[in-house]
């Protein structure tokens, strides 16, 4: 899974995709992800995140799209309008890469964030080589990486952190 976040506080704009390389969906399917009453999982009847997410960024006058391709996987990417009232925080993005890294260790998840000309990344692949037989999922290897965030977002953004949250 790749995760890709630009800012362009200049622009006023964000940019937010998430592709993997799952199964993929036809057009039909690609067509009524973002219905929030369709979905092709058994275990429950509504699937939620892409509609939101689609809802987020069109509420700031903003885009979305899916990309998808059968055998392939898919991307689903946003651009938000950041000075729109209706322009949500990113939040603590630490705490999400981490619950997503804790939840899927099997997962090789690559995060990259830009902002400005500076740019941060963390790929889940290479912390594995270095823990070895360590899963990356024990508490103490989460809080590192959850740490590992924090402190490359800080120096992404010259150095000014979410001390206001």
């Amino acid at each position: 899974m790749k995760i890709f976040i630009r800012e362009s506080p200049k622009e006023g704009r964000l940019w937010v995709s998430v592709r993997d390389n799952g199964r993929g969906m036809d057009e039909n399917e690609a067509a009524k992800a973002a219905d929030p009453f369709y979905t092709t999982r058994i275990t429950r009847k509504v699937g939620l995140g892409i509609p939101l997410f689609k809802a987020s960024a069109e509420a700031t006058d903003g885009s979305f799209e899916i990309r998808s391709k059968k055998g392939e996987g898919t991307e689903i990417a946003a651009m938000f309008h950041t000075s729109h009232i209706d322009c949500l925080p990113l939040g603590k993005i630490e705490d999400s890469i981490a619950a997503l890294i804790f939840m899927n260790p099997e997962m090789d998840i690559e995060y990259i964030h830009e902002c400005c000309s500076n740019r941060f990344k963390l790929d889940t692949r290479e912390i594995k080589k270095v823990l070895g037989d360590v899963s990356i999922s024990l508490p103490e290897v989460v809080d590192w990486i959850k740490e590992y965030v924090r402190n490359g977002l800080d120096e992404l953004n010259g150095g000014v952190g979410n001390e206001i949250s």
